[in-house]
């Protein structure tokens, strides 16, 4: 096996164990500085350094050196993890994943060089030294080994045994050897060749050899084994020391013989840890393409099937169909993710905006075990982003004004998930001052978007925030001010077939909702029909369907002694062509309200696949996508959302019915 096709696995590990080390020294940036948080954040560097190790990539393990070695002091109780050194370990795990990034063949732009002066900051936290350039990040061979001398060094024996399968785990022998340079001089080296079999014998995959070395280093036994940490189950490591031990040193390692390093992992980890397969996430989105191809061939083998009027075949088909849904929960499911690994990146976001402006805030975050399409979570973080900095910036007040209306010192911002009529919702709110109604209309008529004099209701005002360029900041700064920004969230937003809306109390608050579809793959549909057109409206969406009985001048209906409003889609949609005489009423929620949806057909269930809309229709507000039938005919996905706020801008008032 190529050590090199491990890559990809290096760089996405490594970047969960920097999720992680961030997550830590936000936690103990807030106070919660525990010795299980601060041996967690050690833990991912060594791992990290280790595996850089392994694939040679010595600019990692130089700077990542700087890093664990400060972290060590930490534990140790030799270097007080203060406010200001925490936000200067993020900077360098920020440089890591650059690092990372790079080296690892992510991406192919260097490292910011400015973030490689955290690594000499951080020397001279450590040391009291300076060193650290260059983009690379590389320390001089000589300022850890110098620093870390006067605690004393040893010599230490070593011999380790590769078990025969290591190479078809993707380790690399040599790789631990080099890495042992890391930690000190290796003075002596012999390689074991006693379980070497004939050349007849020899396995190409498998691993003959060992290694009796001598190390002269000051760490002790626990660094010394954790490098081999990778290979526990297929090694044995024995560790004998030679040299007398600093005091420092031998308080923590006895003076014989270790066992051997090869143990067995507790059983239910190690049965976790098969349960689980990395897939290449491309993969994945070529799957969903096959699976939505095979659900329009399968509903046009359908109609074949009824055409023929075979019983057998259409008998036939149903099966087939069902087992092309079961397919089609599975696939997506497998792209279903928790929002809540993306809520908790923002705690970054609010510690160094809250550190920049001089406020106090803390986040909140519900609803984290929401799940939605992974697609739209990608999607999502850059507008999520955005509101959560203008929260911190326009909504939390500063001490002083917030000590002057009775809220507490720290500032709330409270990011939270829930499912809805089969979309997401999405909350960012904070407690700050809320919005002026005032200065937006006043803003607004200044830069001629509304008339003088002209009323607006309380959501036709907020949603000016929207507008483009649309700002009331007295001061343009790094984080707002230029009017860029909202604008960009709302087309976002709007480019995942969601909707945003804005909701604020003065001096309380303001919430900003957003509402998104579970996937944009392929959805479960309701088919309907006016004249020769057809539309196909999300299946959850759906209350009821109801016989159409107009009554004439009105446009409500009494629905079990309950008013609904209504809409007719021929007349929304501009339809040509005289309507049929029997028409049905589609129930449609949205956000709480209920609007009925007038059409001349009820076609039945179906999946569809969504499509990219085409020019003709990119301008209808009330239309989402399009999709292939089974007929090979095109229906069009209706928007919900926009259907309910057509009736709402007609004057109608949507109403939650009851049950």
């Amino acid at each position: 096996m190529n050590i090199a096709d491990a890559l990809p696995t290096f760089v996405a590990e490594s970047g969960e164990l920097l999720r992680e080390m961030e997550a830590s020294l936000l936690e103990c940036a807030r106070g919660g500085a525990t010795p299980e948080a601060i041996n967690l954040i050690f833990r991912s560097a060594h791992t990290i350094k280790g595996s850089s190790g392994l694939f040679g990539l010595e600019p990692i393990v130089s700077f990542v050196h700087v890093l664990e070695t400060a972290l060590d002091q930490v534990r140790l109780g030799r270097l007080e993890l203060s406010a200001d050194l925490v936000t200067l370990l993020l900077r360098c795990k920020d440089h890591t994943e650059a690092l990372v990034s790079h080296y690892g063949g992510a991406v192919d732009a260097a490292p910011d060089a400015a973030l490689a002066a955290a690594g000499a900051r951080l020397l001279e936290a450590v040391y009291g030294l300076t060193g650290v350039g260059g983009a690379s990040g590389s320390a001089p061979d000589s300022t850890a080994p110098a620093a870390a001398s006067a605690a004393g060094t040893r010599l230490w024996q070593l011999q380790v045994r590769f078990g025969p399968d290591v190479l078809r785990g993707g380790m690399d022998p040599l790789g631990f050897i080099r890495y042992l340079k890391n930690l000190g001089a290796i003075t002596r080296l012999e390689v074991l060749e006693q379980e070497l079999p004939a050349l007849a014998d020899l396995d190409p995959e498998s691993c003959y050899l060992g290694f009796d070395l001598a190390l002269r280093t000051d760490a002790d036994r626990a660094r010394i084994e954790a490098v081999f940490e990778f290979v526990r189950e297929d090694c044995t490591l024995t560790l004998t020391p030679e040299a007398p031990e600093s005091p420092a040193a031998s308080s923590t390692a006895p003076a014989a013989p270790a066992a051997p390093a090869r143990t067995a992992r507790a059983a239910p980890e190690a049965s976790a840890a098969g349960r689980f397969l990395r897939v290449d996430a491309g993969k994945l989105d070529d799957l969903i393409t096959r699976v939505g191809e095979l659900i329009i061939a399968a509903a046009g083998a359908t109609v074949l099937a009824r055409r023929a009027k075979s019983d057998e075949l259409t008998e036939s088909m149903s099966s087939v169909t069902a087992l092309v849904e079961q397919v089609r929960e599975y696939a997506l499911q497998l792209r279903m993710v928790k929002i809540g690994g993306t809520f908790a990146r923002f705690q970054r976001v609010v510690h160094d905006v809250a550190r920049e402006l001089g406020k106090e805030i803390r986040l909140e975050i519900r609803g984290e075990d929401t799940e939605l399409d992974k697609t739209v979570v990608e999607r999502i973080a850059d507008p999520l982003t955005h509101l959560v900095r203008n929260a911190i910036d326009h909504g939390i007040e500063p001490l002083a004004m917030r000590s002057a209306r009775g809220k507490p010192a720290a500032g709330t911002v409270t990011l939270n998930a829930y499912h809805d009529s089969g979309s997401i919702v999405i909350e960012c709110s904070d407690d700050g001052g809320g919005l002026k109604r005032e200065r937006i209309l006043a803003k607004a008529l200044e830069r001629g978007l509304i008339a003088s004099g002209q009323e607006l209701t309380e959501e036709e005002t907020f949603g000016l925030i929207f507008e483009p360029g649309f700002s009331t900041a007295d001061n343009v700064t790094n984080l707002s001010g230029r009017g860029v920004g909202m604008d960009v969230v709302k087309r976002n937003i709007v480019a995942l077939r969601g909707s945003v809306s804005l909701a604020s109390v003065e001096g309380q608050g303001t919430t900003v909702t957003v509402r998104l579809p579970l996937t944009l793959a392929i959805i479960n549909g309701f088919h309907v029909a006016v004249g020769r057109s057809s539309f196909i409206l999300p299946l959850e969406s759906i209350e009821e369907c109801v016989e159409f009985f107009p009554e004439p001048g009105r446009d409500i209906i009494n629905l079990r002694g309950q008013a609904l409003p209504f809409v007719r889609l021929r007349e929304l949609l501009g339809l040509r062509g005289p309507a049929k005489q029997r028409q049905s009423v589609v129930v449609v929620r949205h956000a709480g309200a209920h609007v009925g949806l007038v059409v001349e057909e009820l076609l039945g269930e179906l999946q569809t696949v969504i499509k990219p809309l085409g020019k003709a229709f990119r301008r209808s507000d009330c239309v989402s996508g399009s999709s292939v039938l089974g007929s090979g005919e095109v229906a069009l996905i209706l928007d919900v959302a926009a259907v309910v706020r057509r009736a709402a801008s007609r004057g109608q008032q949507v109403t939650e019915l009851t049950a």
